[in-house]
């Protein structure tokens, strides 16, 4: 059975090795697929695998050899999973892969806005702690987060961690939103959505993207945070409203927010976000670190190795 990677340069810049795929059949990878290119380059895959090349019903219709759909990812939105259910495609995704990844990032843009690294490092390289008279210096308030109230929204398996690092810091953890089956960590207290904007001191974002979670930070919400608020997000762009955010953040109506998400990726220069105060914005790299995409790759072969066997695991169910 054929098998096709559509875009694997972001799983595999060349620092991976792809010869577990390569053995499981004939195979070829493509870097980048562009939307003129897929069907063209997926018309005689049997096992079609993708990270955000988009395979649509109407681009699953016109494969008649496709039998499995491979998500090199968590989220598996780019793919129309009930018309590959639909045509008997078994559909899988890879979860859990980069929770301490991610989590590790959630606190990298809580410590820069809480300690203002990025802005700290500058003003030494630009010589103002040469020139100072004294062995210290600062021009923002430095904050400790020991003490603060931490809200998780969506409380999975990599709330859950950043929960448990909270935790480990000295913070309140709070959460809102459906758990996994292993639950919240001991020491987090369920609360209202609502209540944890209102009350939060940092609100950390880890939902999927639903039609129920679109645009859940919005201007009303924003409104009703503290001023000296962090606002995260690590999950889906959309979740966020972005013209609001800016707003609030030029307004002062919040204190900061960390980024690695937007609603478009890469974003383009009108994005608001790009030029807001107290933004800090990473590139979509909280899932990349080598060795949460060593065991993604992994996790692929793995489930490619089931499919063939006729035991299928990490299905999607739509």
């Amino acid at each position: 059975m054929n098998i096709v990677i559509l875009d694997g340069f972001t799983l595999n810049p060349g620092d991976l090795s792809w010869e577990g795929i390569r053995a499981l059949g004939p195979c070829t990878i493509h870097e980048r697929t562009s939307t003129e290119e897929i069907l063209s380059r997926s018309r005689d895959a049997g096992v079609l695998l993708t990270n955000k090349t988009p395979l649509g019903a109407d681009t699953i219709a016109q494969l008649p050899r496709l039998r499995y759909i491979g998500v090199l990812a968590t989220g598996y939105n780019i793919v129309d999973v009930g018309a590959a259910l639909g045509r008997g495609i078994v559909v899988t995704n890879v979860p859990s892969y980069s929770t301490m990844s991610v989590a590790q990032v959630v606190f990298a843009h809580l410590f820069n806005l809480t300690h203002r690294i990025g802005h700290h490092t500058d003003e030494v390289r630009n010589g103002r702690w040469s020139a100072s008279r004294d062995f210290s210096f600062w021009d923002y308030p430095l904050v400790e987060v020991s003490g603060l109230r931490l809200g998780i929204v969506g409380p999975g398996r990599i709330g859950s961690a950043v929960a448990r690092a909270g935790i480990a810091f000295g913070m309140e953890v709070v959460a809102a939103g459906s758990a996994t089956e292993a639950g919240v960590p001991q020491g987090v207290r369920a609360v209202s959505v609502d209540e944890l904007f209102r009350t939060s001191d940092v609100v950390s974002l880890h939902c999927p993207l639903t039609p129920a979670t679109r645009g859940l930070v919005s201007r009303e919400r924003l409104a009703r945070m503290k001023p000296t608020a962090l606002l995260i997000n690590t999950s889906r762009g959309p979740i966020v409203d972005e013209a609001a955010l800016a707003d609030a953040l030029n307004a002062g109506l919040i204190a900061g927010a960390g980024l690695d998400v937007l609603s478009l990726e890469p974003p383009t220069e009108g994005n608001p976000l790009l030029k807001a105060k107290n933004c800090y914005i990473t590139p979509h790299f909280g899932w990349a670190s080598t060795a949460a995409r060593a065991r993604l790759l992994a996790e692929v072969i793995e489930n490619v190795k089931a499919f063939l066997a006729g035991t299928p695991r990490n299905v999607v169910r739509g």
